[in-house]
């Protein structure tokens, strides 16, 4: 696996892996209402490529096809976090974390904080992201369940350790 940042080219791919994850990983934990709200099946390719540009967004690639990305903010929010249905629980999630991680150290970010949903409050739970309030969202009509959740960048802690 190998981690790059966004290119434009990725935008149709991105969008697949977004919409099959939607689709086929998420529908355990949400209806298919939910589902087809979040994830619709015609979505706009000028609107996605405006989103990832806009943010530091990282892609996983193996044998050349995307299997996973993930978008930091400025601010440290990670928005959308997705990848492909067959790699769940292989490690994929863990390393654009660490990248999404270092990229906010590098900016002087000192916290993290998302809107996870059902399904991935595991993945957040086991890397360090308290639950601050569970929240209901409203997406074309339909409200799904989200936990927003945070986690303290620790690279403070790391350097004053590094100081005595």
């Amino acid at each position: 696996m190998r981690l790059r940042t966004y290119e434009i080219a990725d935008t149709k791919e991105i969008i697949k892996l977004f919409y099959d994850t939607a689709h086929e990983v998420n529908i355990h934990d949400y209806t298919e209402e939910q589902v087809d709200a979040w994830a619709p099946a015609n979505m706009d390719i000028d609107v996605w490529i405006k989103g990832l540009g806009s943010k530091f967004t990282y892609v996983a690639e193996e044998q050349g096809k995307i299997i996973g990305f993930g978008e930091l903010e400025i601010n440290g929010h990670l928005d959308r976090f997705y990848y492909h249905k067959d790699f769940q629980r292989k490690g994929i999630g863990k390393k654009i974390l660490e990248q999404l991680e270092s990229k906010a150290k590098v900016l002087g970010i000192e916290k993290l904080f998302t809107e996870a949903s059902i399904t991935a409050k595991p993945f957040f739970e086991s890397h360090n992201f308290s639950v601050m309030k569970q929240q209901e969202v409203e997406w074309r009509g339909q409200k799904l369940i989200k936990f927003v959740r945070e986690k303290l960048i620790e690279y403070l802690l790391n350097w004053f350790n590094l100081k005595q």
